[in-house]
């Protein structure tokens, strides 16, 4: 594995409590390379941030890229086992346990709101947290005592239909769960691959990051669902779309007219972008402290 300098800059983001409503808001969290769970640089040091922010919510509900069906589906083992979905890594990270318990209940309650929104939807009762939720969670919550639902994504029913699905569990933000996105605003691993030893920014990266920023900012929906057609470099930043669909379900559960705040900026390898957001209520937010840091980032 090479090991490369990124500057990754990390916003503190205001606590939940300071929005109007008092709403926990979502996260849309880039969870780059399986490596993050050993060594978190900067972007590891922005989700342990996040999570002293935010405080400890009553359960985290996390649609990972890592996991696709054909309908929506969610976690309902009450002692979710560690998935190592990964290969050729060192030995330590296939020891790695993260021994958050489930949260069956909430997993009924995800169901329901879903069915009530008009969208099937049904319980894996044995399935485990996969990296694309531990890996950050590692760093959020490295007590694991926080109760853990993980949702999948379905490729094959488009970015229209996650935003949906966030639409439908936004009422969970009221019961102080916490509704995470765990992807990649950049997703090419074949481009990943052939930058390890000698990394270079990437243009298109950086112009497809910049694109969602300003999308994002605009609260544009309608062009975040077409970004296949409007994005620059987009065939190229998302050869296919799971690692960016967990943005659309965080998207729609914070609903229109939120905050937009951009929590960890930088790109690894010079073609993963790992910008993470935080979506939440308009107003009463506390002021950014903002920090730069040069970190080692392995990917």
């Amino acid at each position: 594995m090479s090991t490369q300098s990124t500057k990754l800059e990390l916003h503190r983001s205001a606590q939940h409590d300071d929005s109007p409503s008092g709403r926990l808001p979502t996260l849309f969290l880039s969870h780059g390379s399986p490596m993050h769970s050993v060594e978190p640089g900067a972007a590891g040091r922005a989700w342990a941030s996040l999570g002293e922010a935010l405080g400890k919510p009553a359960a985290v509900l996390i649609a990972s890229a890592h996991w696709e069906t054909d309908v929506p589906m969610v976690t309902g083992n009450p002692r979710p086992e560690t998935i190592h979905d990964f290969g050729g890594f060192p030995r330590e990270l296939y020891e790695i346990r993260y021994p958050a318990p489930g949260a069956p209940a909430l997993a009924a309650r995800a169901v329901a709101l879903l069915k009530q929104a008009g969208i099937a939807a049904g319980i894996d009762g044995c399935r485990g947290l996969d990296h694309g939720a531990w890996v950050p969670l590692r760093w959020m919550y490295p007590d694991a005592d926080v109760p853990v639902v993980q949702l999948a994504v379905q490729p094959g029913r488009g970015t229209a239909h996650h935003v949906e699905l966030g639409r439908a569990l936004a009422a969970l933000r009221d019961e102080n769960v916490l509704i995470v996105g765990s992807g990649h605003v950049t997703h090419n691993l074949r481009d990943w691959m052939q930058q390890r030893q000698r990394p270079q920014p990437q243009t298109y990266a950086s112009e497809f990051a910049a694109w969602l920023k300003s999308t994002l900012e605009r609260g544009d929906t309608d062009a975040l669902i077409r970004y296949r057609d409007l994005a620059p470099g987009a065939a190229r930043a998302h050869p296919t779309d799971e690692h960016f669909l967990p943005l659309f379900v965080a998207w729609g559960a914070a609903g229109a007219g939120g905050r937009v705040e951009r929590v960890v900026e930088g790109l690894e390898n010079g073609v993963l972008s790992m910008d993470s957001y935080l979506f939440g209520e308009r107003g009463g937010a506390a002021p950014k402290d903002a920090a730069s840091a040069e970190a080692p980032v392995t990917a």
